[in-house]
């Protein structure tokens, strides 16, 4: 069994990722973000000293000591990517945005989006627009956002914002950038606000300190204190449209699968145990929930019937899609389909990279 021994960076300012013994000594290799460049620093464990060891725009990335002494390797490159819409019917596709992005969310009419471009090492920025790609609006930027869900208006929307000795925020905005409003605190690291039917209600999950289960929060819109709903159930993701039932997944573990909460006695109920998958929804009738699962190179979306809490049936393909693509990207999901399966929106990373080694004087 190796041995490890605990290394305390705080003291190191800037953004501080991919960290690893520098070869012999006591010295410690990472990568390093100020002022938006990203490069490769070595700090020592002896005096203390921080000294930058590459220079230039970057982002230079993976320092890896030469086992032989030779040097330092490390990468140089950069992503990029398109967000592409996929019309079902006419089988064409549509580049929404021209840059690396992420975690589309569209909204329950099918006709908007809103999404998560990656500029730049340790900045983000949440967009709305159009489903083809129209009438762009920046609603927010900051180091690590995340989509949340749109509200049945198909105007309002939720979105998170992690780190910062704040922790993660979570808010609620128009698509237009009005309205901006922060989400009472609930419990550590609560994730991807769900609006009620009647638009005066969310449900956050989250974790409790020293938990290491999910729970489920519900905050009145014009309330002030959000309010424990449920433990143990997963993440949820979505609200029938009579608001009897919350719909939400585990994505791994013992409790992996799809589970629903009944709100009117708030119990967790397990409706496809061990379905591995990043996001559920309902239909647009509220007569089935829809999910994706990918294997071999290829995605399936599954239409599963439903009806007062329960599963009616066997799961039946509702769209196989012909092409693959990534479920989770950049630290959330990649994708994301309309309620009647007529559009998906799926990311398509990209980029160039470059292997370098940094010789030893």
């Amino acid at each position: 069994m190796a041995s490890h021994e605990a290394v305390d960076l705080g003291e190191v300012s800037g953004n501080v990722f991919d960290v690893v013994w520098g070869g012999p000594g006591k010295t410690v290799l990472f990568s390093r973000t100020i002022n938006g460049l990203t490069n490769i620093w070595k700090y020592s464990l002896q005096d203390r000293s921080l000294t930058q060891i590459t220079f230039g725009t970057g982002p230079d990335y993976s320092p890896m000591p030469d086992p032989g002494g030779k040097g330092i390797y490390f990468v140089n490159g950069k992503s990029s990517g398109f967000l592409t819409a996929y019309h079902v019917h006419s089988k064409e596709s549509t580049d929404i945005v021209s840059e690396e992005a992420t975690q589309p969310a569209i909204s329950p009419d099918g006709k908007h989006v809103m999404y998560i471009a990656l500029p730049a090492p340790q900045r983000n920025e949440l967009w709305a627009s159009a489903i083809d790609g129209g009438n762009k609006v920046k609603i927010a930027t900051g180091e690590t956002l995340g989509t949340g869900t749109w509200a049945p208006d198909n105007f309002h929307l939720s979105f998170e914002e992690w780190g910062g000795s704040a922790g993660t925020k979570n808010y609620i905005v128009g698509a237009d950038g009005s309205g901006l409003r922060q989400l009472p605190s609930m419990g550590d690291t609560p994730t991807n606000p769900v609006w009620s039917p009647d638009q005066k209600s969310v449900y956050a999950t989250g974790f409790e300190k020293g938990s290491p289960t999910p729970t489920v929060w519900k905050w009145t819109v014009d309330g002030s204190n959000p309010e424990k709903f449920v433990n143990n159930c997963g993440q949820v993701t979505d609200i029938d449209p009579g608001g009897q039932y919350l719909l939400g997944f585990a994505p791994s573990g013992e409790k992996t699968g799809i589970y629903e909460v009944s709100m009117s006695d708030r119990k967790c109920i397990s409706l496809l145990p061990g379905v591995v998958t990043f996001n559920v929804v309902f239909a647009r009738d509220g007569k089935s929930f829809l999910y994706a699962v990918a294997s071999r190179g290829e995605v399936t979306i599954y239409r599963q019937p439903w009806k007062d809490g329960k599963t009616l049936g066997a799961p039946q393909v509702g769209l196989k899609v012909p092409f693959a693509f990534p479920l989770v990207y950049a630290g959330g999901n990649a994708y994301d389909f309309s309620r009647d399966l007529s559009t998906i929106v799926y990311a398509r990373p990209g980029g160039h990279a470059d292997l370098y080694l940094l010789s030893q004087k």
